[in-house]
């Protein structure tokens, strides 16, 4: 007796292709998406006090801002700003307006105008950085951002308490233009030239 032949239900091709289609441009626009923004790098030059956005690997934008006052490093508790490699963790404050004050990364619903005397809160937008490397391992639970401070009058020297402040300005024009996994390179030295980013 012969056995039975097997009969399997395919779908008409012109489905198949249509879902490969489907899945193949999915995959593109993510992978755009991610390619798109990879060339956006963010640089902070702890000698000069400044922040440098960078594309394509040309220097774009210039922001004065302010480190620790205590130093650099990464030990919990101390304060300081980490060195190295990291990387933009997450954006908070996108829909707020400029000099929102904010609390454990939650809006108060209170405006703090630039320079208000006696006033040091997180303002504007927050970008909570990551560290990449056993020297800055410790960043993302020290609580470490890029944030709008009130206290722009002491932009351009160390004021800070381990975050990298700017104005809210600034802060604002940095959150339009660096995605989420935006690399962010803290260094001892000058914002570096094109030829030498690290």
């Amino acid at each position: 007796m012969t056995p039975p032949k097997l009969v399997l239900a395919m779908p008409p091709l012109h489905r198949c292709l249509r879902a490969l289609a489907s899945a193949g441009l999915a995959a593109l626009t993510l992978l755009a998406s991610a390619c798109s923004h990879s060339n956006t790098r963010v640089v902070v030059s702890v000698s000069q006090q400044r922040l440098g956005l960078y594309k394509d690997d040309q220097l774009k934008a210039r922001y004065r801002i302010s480190t620790s006052k205590f130093g650099i490093g990464d030990r919990p508790r101390s304060n300081f700003t980490p060195l190295g490699r990291l990387v933009i963790a997450h954006k908070v404050g996108g829909s707020q307006p400029s000099g929102m004050k904010f609390k454990s990364r939650r809006p108060t619903g209170e405006i703090v105008r630039p320079n208000s005397p006696g006033r040091d809160p997180i303002v504007t937008r927050i970008l909570w950085l990551r560290g990449t490397e056993p020297q800055n391992r410790n960043t993302f639970r020290r609580f470490i951002y890029i944030h709008g401070t009130p206290e722009e009058y002491k932009l351009g020297r160390p004021a800070s308490y381990g975050c990298v402040r700017m104005s809210s300005r600034d802060v604002i024009s940095l959150y339009n233009a660096v995605p989420r996994g935006t690399r962010v390179d803290i260094v001892r030295g000058p914002l570096p030239s094109s030829q030498h980013l690290p």
